[in-house]
């Protein structure tokens, strides 16, 4: 286990020197992986588990049940199907972090290490007890948590051609990731950290820290009309439409993009490529157009302070994106412990593609 544990502290550290050079807006065409070589790396995996271990990881492509099993909470509060990273052998788990690269970007691929990362760093620093799920006022840690405690699974036949999804998740983390033929989504899934900040080997790591960068340089630029657009009459304390929330929408509400400058909607659209451009660039390229292409109907809002480090609620919803991103109260900086959620209106698991 000690080797296993290392294998995920040496990848996490090789992404947290090469973080200054992932650009998750420059999702590039040239440098997509097709969706035949993303099922190769899946079908590698299954060949090393013997006939049980698959049993648990592969569901029928019509299983909504598993499809929706995915939360915030850790384990010990919402039971995951498929196979823990726990119970695999070094082999075995190196062969699923393949499948994980092959269907992230290389930013979103570090974007996930460091959030399973900072849920060690919480079972380590608050271990024992009962293991709750570290909501408001809860302190978490013990069962349940740390990295041995994410699961993957498949929905359908790893192929090319044929509708199939990939699971990864545990506590803070739902990567839910559908491709039918050349066609992919990772909408919806769920990005969350608690520590928020941590140390590893001296540096500092902030798995969520671009997101409220580039949030706060965005309410930044704006002006004073647009600002008091932007910012909502009422507190937002929480996602409200976050984890078991599918097949719900709001009205949109805030500054609608059609106000911001030609600068500031490349800073709005360069905001929700954080969460879009988790996804390899065969998925992120065209999520990223789609988005040009709604921007004048995209409204951004925000509940809080706009003082600079302060944590605030905010929210991007456009015609085929919903991102929302809200601090959390624990007894400490709300800002060390976050979630976010990101969905599209419109295709939620990519259902226009298959669903008849």
């Amino acid at each position: 286990m000690i080797k296993i544990d290392m294998a995920w502290k040496m990848a996490a550290l090789l992404f947290v020197y090469s973080w200054n050079s992932v650009a998750f807006g420059q999702a590039d065409a040239s440098n997509q992986v097709t969706t035949a070589e993303i099922a190769t790396s899946a079908q590698a995996f299954l060949n090393t588990l013997d006939e049980a271990k698959r049993s648990k990881v592969i569901y029928k492509f019509s299983d909504d049940e598993q499809r929706k099993r995915w939360s915030n909470f850790p384990v010990g509060a919402f039971p995951r199907g498929g196979i823990s990273m726990g119970e695999l052998s070094q082999e075995q788990r190196s062969t699923a972090m393949e499948v994980l690269k092959a269907v992230l970007s290389e930013g979103g691929y570090q974007k996930v290490l460091q959030i399973v990362e900072a849920d060690e760093v919480l079972k380590n620093n608050q271990g024992g007890g009962r293991g709750g799920p570290g909501g408001r006022g809860g302190r978490g840690g013990g069962p349940g948590f740390g990295r041995d405690n994410y699961f993957i699974s498949f929905l359908g036949k790893p192929s090319a051609t044929e509708p199939w999804m990939m699971q990864f998740g545990g506590h803070h983390l739902a990567i839910n990731i559908t491709f039918v033929g050349e066609n992919g989504t990772l909408a919806p899934s769920h990005t969350a950290a608690q520590p928020a900040v941590y140390q590893i080997e001296g540096k500092t790591i902030k798995p969520l820290g671009k997101e409220v960068e580039k949030a706060e340089a965005l309410m930044a630029s704006l002006n004073a009309e647009q600002r008091t657009k932007a910012v909502l009459g009422y507190q937002v304390r929480n996602l409200v439409l976050g984890p078991g929330r599918d097949g719900q929408m709001i009205e949109p509400e805030g500054l609608k993009a059609d106000q911001l400058s030609e600068k500031q909607r490349a800073m709005l659209i360069d905001l929700a490529t954080e969460w879009t451009g988790i996804a390899n660039e065969l998925v992120a390229a065209a999520k990223l157009e789609e988005m040009k292409k709604g921007i004048s109907e995209t409204w951004f809002a925000w509940s809080g302070s706009t003082e600079k480090g302060s944590p605030a609620y905010f929210r991007i919803h456009g015609p085929t994106v919903f991102i929302e991103f809200a601090p959390q109260g624990q007894g400490e900086s709300a800002l060390n412990h976050i979630h976010t959620i990101y969905r599209d209106p419109t295709n939620e698991y990519g259902a226009k593609w298959w669903r008849k």
